[in-house]
């Protein structure tokens, strides 16, 4: 009888070393398979990011340019309502200020009137006949978020939000860093 318990415990413990194997091989599987996946989407996240190479073919893009700078209006033809969604305590005053700066006209500079929750920089705020107008104001602040609603004039809001740091680099300042590019492909 000792027999059959020996042989029954040999047996015993060779399907438990065999259940041991077979869980460590599928945990090995499931970690080979994150990393793979973690790699694959750190690498897809880097490519994306990758700035494209300036190309140097052609001037087409400079008469582009000049072309949607004559028919954008000016900002001296532009009336902004500068208003702050956020609890900073003079941040519409200060930013009007920077806004009548740059050559806007700015008419209200108060709390957002709609009380919204503005998470990102800013938005900007228009209706049909103030589009044109509102692409002229978004580039004011980087990241800022156009948002159309039902008003029938053309005024354009300004409604900084929780990550607003500062106004964007004038626009006069941008064909520097053309000619830089240009000569970079030279």
């Amino acid at each position: 009888m000792s027999y059959i318990v020996e042989s029954g415990a040999s047996r015993s413990r060779r399907s438990r070393r065999r259940r041991a194997l077979v869980t460590l091989l599928v945990v090995a599987l499931m970690l080979f398979f994150a990393f793979w996946y973690a790699y694959s989407y750190y690498r897809s996240s880097g490519q994306a990011a990758a700035a494209p190479a300036p190309t140097c073919t052609t001037a087409a893009p400079a008469k582009a340019t000049k072309a949607t700078q004559a028919t954008a209006p000016k900002p001296a033809d532009i009336t902004v309502n500068v208003y702050n969604a956020t609890d900073r305590d003079g941040l519409a005053g200060k930013t009007a200020s920077a806004v009548r700066e740059r050559g806007f006209k700015v008419a209200t500079v108060t709390n957002d009137p709609l009380q919204r929750t503005v998470t990102g920089p800013a938005e900007v705020r228009y209706g049909k006949s103030g589009a044109a107008k509102a692409t002229v104001v978004l580039a004011l602040v980087k990241g800022a978020k156009p948002v159309r609603d039902a008003r029938t004039d053309a005024s354009v809001d300004l409604v900084l939000g929780r990550k607003f740091t500062a106004l964007a680099a004038p626009a006069n300042q941008a064909p520097a860093q053309a000619g830089a590019t240009a000569s970079a492909c030279r």
